[in-house]
C-alpha cells in the first residue's frame, strides 16, 4: 500500500490553501479532488468578496481567521499579480431604524479590530450618486478578487513546494488504524497517510461519518443553502459593493462587482434538501424591492439568471450563526485527522489564514 504523509481532500480554495501551508512547511502533500479541476463546488459560486472581519462574533474564529486572511490576502495577490481590486463596500441603511443598527455593526467591527467610518446621507450620496440612503458605514478594507486566479496560484506554490493535485478522485471512506489513517478512493487502491484533512465542503460531513473510528458526537449536522444571484447587463452603476443592512440569515440582497465592472445582486437564501445549483428567474421578482430600497432607479425586467450558490451551513433556518469548526486530535481526540466543517463565508477571504492554521494543527501533535 502506497502511502503519503498528507492527504487533503478537496481542492476548493481552503483545500488549496491548506494543501499549499502544509507543503512549505515540509510536508510531502497530495491532494484528492473528486472534480476534474480545481475549485469546482463551492469555490466557484460565491461573490468573490474579499472581505473586511465585520459582522463575526469578537473573538470567534470567523472573526479571527477572517481579518488575517484579508490582510494576508492582499498581500498575497499583490505579490502573485493575482487579480484583485480594493474598492470598498458601503453598508447603506433605509430607515432611522437601520441607521441604529450600522452603529452596531460599528461597534462590532472595532471589536473585531476593522475600523469603519459612520457616512451620512450628503457624504454617501456624494460617493454613489445612485445611492439611496439614510446613512451609510463605509469600508475601507473590502474588495474584489478572482477566485480562480487565486486558486491557480496557490495550486501552483503547492506544486512548487513538491505536492500534488489528484484529479477525478471521489473519496469514498477511510478508517483510522494505529499507524494512520487508510484512504478509499473510487476506483483506486487504497492509500495510508499520516494526516488526513477534510476539506471536503459540502461533502465534509459525509466523509467524516464515513471514517472508521472517528466519533459521530464530533460531526455537526450539515443544512444546504441556497443563495441566487441575478445580473444587469451594461456597466455597473456603482463604482463600490453596496449591502444593505443584514437581516437574519444573510447579509442581505446586495450589490458587487467583477473585475470587469459588470453588476451581480445576490445571493438570496433558500434552505434546500441537497445539492441542486438551478436558478429560478421568477425567485428575481422579490430581488426588485430589495434592490430599489437603496437603488430606485433599477428598471423593469432588468435581472437576468446569474448563477446559484450553496453555503455550508451547520446551523438550520433561524438558529444563531455558527462559527467555522476546524478541529485536530487535540479537539476530537483522534490521532491523524483534521476536519473543517461549516467553512462558508469568509471562507474565501480567510483561506490564507485557515491554511496556517491548519498547519499549526497538525504540527502541534
Amino acid at each position: 500500500m502506497d502511502y503519503i504523509d498528507t492527504v487533503v481532500v478537496g481542492a476548493g480554495v481552503v483545500g488549496l490553501a491548506c494543501a499549499r501551508a502544509l507543503a512549505l512547511s515540509g510536508r510531502e502533500v497530495m491532494v484528492l479532488e473528486a472534480e476534474p479541476a480545481i475549485g469546482m463546488g463551492v469555490s466557484s459560486r460565491n461573490s468573490e468578496v474579499i472581505h473586511a472581519g465585520i459582522y463575526y462574533r469578537p473573538g470567534s474564529l470567523k472573526a479571527t481567521l477572517c481579518v488575517q486572511g484579508r490582510e494576508r490576502l492582499y498581500a498575497y495577490c499583490q505579490e502573485r499579480d493575482v487579480p484583485h481590486e480594493n474598492c470598498g463596500k458601503l453598508i447603506v441603511a433605509t430607515t432611522q431604524e437601520q441607521l441604529q443598527k450600522l452603529k452596531t455593526i460599528q461597534a462590532t467591527a472595532s471589536q473585531n479590530g476593522v475600523q469603519l467610518e459612520l457616512l451620512d446621507q450628503a457624504r454617501a450620496c456624494e460617493m454613489e450618486p445612485n445611492l439611496f440612503c439614510t446613512g451609510a458605514l463605509w469600508s475601507p478594507t473590502t474588495g474584489i478578487v478572482d477566485t480562480h486566479g487565486l486558486m491557480l496560484s496557490l495550486q501552483g506554490d503547492l506544486e512548487n513546494a513538491g505536492g500534488m493535485v489528484v484529479f477525478n478522485t471521489q473519496v469514498e471512506r477511510a478508517e483510522v488504524v494505529s499507524d494512520g489513517v487508510i484512504v478509499h478512493a473510487k476506483g483506486a487502491d487504497p492509500l495510508k497517510t499520516g494526516l488526513l484533512v477534510n476539506c471536503a465542503a459540502l461533502g465534509a460531513q459525509t466523509l467524516a461519518e464515513h471514517t472508521a473510528g472517528f466519533p459521530k458526537e464530533q460531526i455537526p449536522a450539515l443544512y444546504y443553502a441556497r443563495g441566487c444571484y441575478y445580473s444587469i447587463s451594461g456597466k455597473s452603476p456603482f463604482s463600490r459593493l453596496i449591502y444593505p443592512t443584514p437581516e437574519v440569515g444573510g447579509l442581505g440582497v446586495h450589490l458587487t462587482i467583477d473585475l470587469g465592472h459588470q453588476a451581480k445582486f445576490g445571493p438570496d437564501i433558500e434552505w434546500i434538501d441537497g445539492i441542486d445549483y438551478t436558478v429560478d428567474p421568477k425567485r428575481a421578482d422579490r430581488f426588485y424591492a430589495a434592490i430599489r430600497s437603496y437603488w430606485p432607479a433599477l428598471p423593469d425586467g432588468a435581472l437576468q439568471p446569474a448563477y446559484a450558490g450553496i453555503r455550508p451551513k451547520i446551523q438550520a433556518a433561524g438558529e444563531p450563526e455558527k462559527d467555522f469548526v476546524i478541529t485536530g486530535p487535540g479537539q476530537h481526540g483522534v490521532r491523524g485527522i483534521i476536519q473543517l466543517f461549516g467553512i462558508e463565508s469568509p471562507g474565501l477571504t480567510a483561506s490564507l489564514a485557515i491554511g496556517d492554521y491548519v498547519t499549526g494543527l497538525a504540527n502541534s501533535h
